[in-house]
């Protein structure tokens, strides 16, 4: 007596489908939005926090930088779309100094790169260091739409 294979449902075929859909997404999605560290050690430098905010006028980058020797502090437009931000610190900072015994290693300068969402005139930024805080403002050049990435 021979077995009868049994026939799959659509339902069935659909769920398999869902399933080997939603790995896949799954995977994307941690490739694209994958957290990294806010540290380089091979170059001694943290990441900072920065905020880009956009208004109808202008572009207003903010940039946290503690600790910071006001001289060193560079602001450089790498593209039309792509800001460096560069300081050395006063002292260098160790993964003790914030609690962290299993690494080691230590920093002695802040180092971003940000993207700027919008069409900006990069040759007249204005840029105010005050506490540790770094203000860049740029003019919006008219007709540009926010590019979406």
């Amino acid at each position: 007596m021979s077995e009868r294979r049994r026939k799959r449902s659509i339902f069935d075929l659909m769920s398999e489908y869902m399933e080997e859909f939603e790995a896949l997404a799954d995977e994307l999605i941690e490739g694209t939005f994958a957290e990294r560290p806010s540290w380089n050690t091979e170059s001694c430098c943290l990441e900072p926090l920065c905020n880009v905010f956009v208004t109808p006028d202008e572009v207003v980058i903010t940039v946290d930088l503690p600790n910071t020797e006001h001289e060193t502090l560079k602001v450089e437009a790498l593209s039309e779309d792509l800001i460096e931000i560069t300081a050395r610190m006063k002292r260098k900072m160790r993964f003790a100094d914030f609690g962290i015994t299993h690494r080691e290693g230590e920093f002695s300068s802040f180092r971003c790169q940000t993207r700027v969402p919008v069409s900006v005139d990069t040759k007249r930024m204005k840029i105010s260091f005050k506490h540790g805080i770094l203000e860049i403002r740029f003019q919006r050049k008219r007709g540009h739409e926010i590019k979406v990435e």
